[in-house]
């Protein structure tokens, strides 16, 4: 496999952007269209490098996310739904991260698992966990008290620089908020395929054309925000 990556600046890996024209035969849609979408509320479907994780996570606003986009979420992801926030947020509603030594291959931030306090019941739910998010992503929301602690909705600490300093979902999908003038607060879960196995690249083109979707490659996004200026967002 050719290694789709270099390096930046700051000694970062970022992946090459993918597109029609290469090896690969996905056909991928564009950063603006996905953006239009995404910004409607409307879920993207974004993959990470081949050589990362190689998985495609539906993606949504929190501040967007309806009781019926989180049961499709639920439906058709592994289930363990993530809701990457920024770490002044994190900070602001006393959320540590989970463990203090990271050892997952990712690295991935998660913090302690909450659910919103107010007009819930168990928290499992999908009216509960749409609750939850957009009530992660309310600004108005500034006390700790009102998550219980542990939930069913899995906050995780995004990396300032975004996508540029990381390539990870987390990162994407609050670049994309924040590229949609949204509150930076996302909604994320892998998908599955009916097998159980991980949905790869083909699997994802195939699920965002039965459902009217964007796929887009976090290597899109990365080069969009060097192509137009966007480094610091």
């Amino acid at each position: 496999m050719v290694k789709l990556s270099y390096t930046n600046g700051n000694g970062t890996t970022i992946p090459k952007p993918l597109n029609e024209k290469s090896n690969n035969k996905v056909r991928f849609d564009s950063i603006p269209d996905a953006l239009a979408d995404f910004a409607q509320g409307k879920f993207v479907l974004v993959v990470d490098n081949e050589d990362r994780e190689n998985e495609g996570d539906l993606i949504i606003a929190a501040e967007k996310v309806t009781t019926e986009q989180m049961a499709f979420m639920v439906r058709y992801t592994s289930g363990l739904i993530c809701v990457p926030i920024t770490p002044e947020r994190s900070n602001q509603l006393v959320l540590p991260l989970m463990v203090p030594n990271n050892s997952e291959k990712m690295k991935t931030a998660y913090t302690i698992s909450v659910d919103y306090k107010h007009n819930t019941t168990t928290g499992i739910s999908a009216h509960d966990r749409a609750l939850t998010a957009r009530s992660l992503a309310d600004p108005s929301i500034t006390d700790p008290n009102d998550f219980n602690r542990p939930g069913h909705i899995f906050p995780l600490r995004y990396t300032r620089g975004g996508v540029l300093s990381r390539v990870g979902h987390t990162e994407a999908s609050i670049d994309l908020c924040k590229l949609a003038n949204l509150q930076p607060v996302g909604v994320i879960c892998e998908l599955v395929r009916d097998d159980g196995l991980m949905a790869r690249r083909d699997d994802c083109r195939a699920f965002a054309d039965e459902h009217g979707l964007r796929l887009i490659t976090i290597a899109d996004l990365v080069k969009y925000r060097l192509d137009n200026g966007f480094l610091d967002i």
